[in-house]
């Protein structure tokens, strides 16, 4: 495996998209001046100019921790940092009997409600038990979807899409190159319908409301996701949100997917007040909202512990037949800890109402 080349980046709609860092390159001493692209065309083997400067309208080059322009010139001592979507080494994907729940399958897809707790893909440090290893064993034949990493074909068959790890739900894959293709299109073009419910901390002022924001890596901490007014740092990301339950302290809500960018829902809840119950990353594994009283603080503890994740579920997808046209709609129910989450939350208000 070649580490000095960039490589092509397929990028695939998702809520989980992680940067691994591949190049890190101190500037001599002595370097002149010099627009960073052709620096790293120079230095870096079978670079292109044109992959470089995707990368960095990507945000994927960044100097001095921080992103940069392709006509930005690099100086001595600057540290040219550059990232992939994938780790610097993936081993070989290897199909393991895992259960996973199957909800609709034919020739073309199959549909899948992930668990919480299940990895989709192979990544660095989650090389087996992910979802994509149950379904090269599950299912014979998957669309041919790799990944060129450092000159080495990554094999990632049939995903469309993904969903956090801990977050569980509905997953669709396709089975055929024809279904990658026009199920892809269906993603790039919001030409589908992704309904998510989860349960936010404190009480909405509206029934429903339309977030919209530029989202995209935190400058600070590239794990977690920001929000930007501008698209200089992030990609625009429109989330629908409608309230179903108030339960007093928290609120149940649906959420509607116009686009489906990393953390959207999640980052989007934060931005508005109203982390997600749980949500380690967004600030929601606390008492955001509540009383003083330790009798509550042992009630949520209890709550936390009930759902050890962040309270979210992607319930349903509609999308249109990539062979017959149809229209198909494929729902699940919310998952027994949120759903025992959701009925601690419904007792705990009767009881002081």
């Amino acid at each position: 495996m070649n580490n000095n080349q960039i490589s092509d980046n397929t990028l695939i709609e998702d809520d989980e998209q992680e940067l691994y860092e591949h190049h890190r390159i101190v500037v001599d001493k002595g370097q002149i001046m010099m627009r960073i692209d052709k620096f790293i065309v120079n230095r870096i083997q079978n670079a292109t100019r044109n992959k470089v400067q995707q990368a960095i309208d990507l945000g994927n080059v960044k100097v001095n921790e921080k992103p940069i322009k392709a006509n930005y010139k690099i100086k001595p001592f600057d540290v040219i940092t550059i990232f992939y979507a994938h780790p610097p080494k993936e081993t070989e994907l290897i199909p393991e009997d895992i259960p996973i729940t199957i909800v609709y399958e034919d020739d073309d897809v199959v549909v899948v409600n992930k668990k919480p707790g299940m990895v989709v893909h192979p990544s660095y440090g989650h090389y087996s038990g992910t979802l994509v290893n149950a379904l090269a064993f599950h299912i014979k034949q998957l669309a041919d979807k790799t990944q060129l990493i450092n000159g080495q074909e990554i094999p990632r068959p049939g995903l469309l899409h993904r969903i956090d790890k801990n977050t569980s739900g509905i997953l669709i894959v396709a089975k055929t190159d024809l279904a990658m293709q026009r199920l892809s299109s269906d993603f790039f073009h919001h030409n589908l319908d992704r309904r998510y419910v989860a349960l936010a901390w404190g009480d909405f002022e509206q029934d429903e409301g339309t977030i919209k924001t530029y989202v995209g890596r935190n400058l600070k901490n590239r794990k977690v996701m920001d929000v930007f007014e501008n698209e200089e740092h992030g990609k625009l990301a429109i989330t629908h949100y409608k309230v179903l339950v108030r339960l007093g302290y928290v609120t149940l809500i649906e959420c509607k997917l116009e686009t489906g960018r990393t953390h959207q829902i999640r980052v989007h809840m934060k931005h508005l007040g109203h982390p997600l119950f749980n949500d380690n990353e967004y600030g929601g594994d606390r008492i955001v909202k509540g009383t003083t009283f330790a009798k509550y603080k042992q009630f949520v503890e209890n709550c936390f512990e009930l759902c050890p994740r962040q309270a979210l579920h992607a319930k349903s997808l509609e999308i249109t037949h990539p062979r017959s046209g149809k229209k198909l709609k494929f729902d699940s129910e919310i998952p027994e800890d949120m759903r025992q989450l959701i009925e601690k939350w419904k007792n705990y208000r009767s009881s002081y109402q």
